[in-house]
């Protein structure tokens, strides 16, 4: 695959996806997923585990995720082809059986964090839309896959507004709770654990729940067959995407968990919505649609991701070919996607948000060590770097490898 080739082309039967994505609809696509992932459903459930320290919580997820956010960035400028992690352990290894499974593990981890996210999205419909949770959740993914079918600069244009609206809707979260508690500043000192084994138990447990809202930069390099010049687009992608959100989720974080009760908090389904309970219904229910919007357009970027994964790994003849047609009028992987919406809808109805949450992160997780140990072979294997690759340290892939074990073992407490 050629960095050079801007755009898809579809010659005699054979048609290709189309190079249509740029820098700023990529970075939007990344923060679309990685926001809507968690930051609007799995607050609650994170404050569960490590109380009034959850922010520090996340402040270590986004630690571990820096050094792999790093390798991906130059993983995906060696190789910026879809099913692009099993693209990696294939050239890492040289195995494709390892290549088929890794591919299939980021599908799974799209899969059940979709499910994750419909059912907070159901949650948030809920306040305006009188329907039981379990239709409001069916229709929502019905009617999502038909959007991830539809075109992939169309439907990432549409997740960008939808990006955009949630990222609002963060600032409003922070607004508010500085307006109900004007002294929260003076309270942030709060949020420092004490030198504590029970405190320290709770937060790194709570941290794999917190990681879980940082899955979705990996998912940019899944999507590098629609980028335009990925060799410089895909790094500053992922970068601008991990250091957007960890901002973003530390201020938000740290307002809730200092305004809203804790009892309240750990027990809700749509546990941002709480910060404007005391605002008025027209504030509320203002806030309840920008956060159903933003966790469509987690389930809308996951969906995207998972199918283009089944297609790159099918048209390397790793999965059955069918998975591998190209609609030539959408110009996207229709069969993949189909099944990709079948399996979260199947998953959203046997398996609760929490359970869905761990099982997602785990999965990542291991992919991510698998992902930086094919970095560290490919490095230690070659005498001279290729050109016009973004290239880090040997120590990095090292250390997203091992805080990605390290995370999954404390995920375990």
């Amino acid at each position: 695959m050629n960095s050079g080739d801007s755009e898809g082309n579809s010659t005699g039967t054979h048609t290709t996806l189309k190079r249509g994505l740029t820098l700023p609809l990529l970075t939007l696509y990344g923060l679309g997923v990685t926001i809507g992932a968690g930051i609007y459903v799995l607050v609650g459930v994170t404050a569960a585990k490590a109380g009034i320290y959850a922010p520090v919580s996340f402040l270590l997820a986004a630690g571990v995720v820096a050094f792999t956010a790093f390798s991906y960035s130059e993983l995906g400028t060696r190789y910026p082809v879809s099913a692009g992690e099993a693209a990696y352990v294939r050239h890492g290894f040289n195995s494709k059986t390892l290549s088929l499974i890794v591919g299939l593990m980021v599908v799974a981890s799209g899969v059940v964090s979709s499910a994750a996210i419909s059912i907070g999205a159901a949650g948030y419909l809920r306040s305006f839309i009188p329907l039981s949770p379990e239709l409001l959740t069916a229709l929502l993914i019905l009617v999502v896959g038909l959007a991830a079918a539809w075109g992939i600069v169309e439907s990432v244009i549409v997740a960008a507004i939808f990006t955009l609206i949630e990222i609002v809707g963060l600032g409003l979260v922070i607004y508010f709770g500085l307006a109900i508690k004007p002294d929260l500043v003076s309270e942030l000192g709060n949020l420092v654990p004490p030198f504590e084994i029970t405190a320290w138990v709770g937060i790194s447990s709570a941290s794999l729940l917190a990681f879980f809202a940082f899955v979705g930069f990996e998912d940019i390099a899944n999507v590098a067959e629609e980028v335009k010049e990925p060799r410089t687009t895909l790094p500053r992608a992922i970068i601008l995407t991990l250091v957007i959100a960890t901002a973003m989720y530390i201020a938000v974080v740290s307002v809730v968990v200092l305004t809203v009760p804790m009892s309240a908090l750990t027990t809700s389904t749509a546990p941002l919505a709480l910060i404007f309970e005391k605002t008025g219904s027209t504030t509320s229910g203002m806030f309840d649609i920008i956060a159903s919007i933003a966790t469509i357009n987690g389930v809308l970027i996951q969906m995207i991701m998972a199918s283009r994964v089944l297609y790159g790994l099918a048209s390397r003849g790793s999965l059955p070919s069918v998975l591998s047609y190209i609609n030539p009028a959408t110009r996207t992987p229709l069969a993949a996607t189909a099944l990709v919406v079948a399996i979260i809808f199947v998953l959203a109805f046997f398996l609760p948000i929490t359970e869905l949450a761990e099982t997602t992160s785990k999965i990542v997780l291991v992919v991510f060590v698998l992902v930086n140990l094919a970095l560290l072979r490919l490095k230690w294997s070659e005498e001279i770097p290729p050109d016009n690759v973004f290239q880090v340290p040997v120590w990095v892939p090292v250390m997203g490898c091992v805080t990605s074990v390290l995370l999954f073992l404390a995920g375990s407490l």
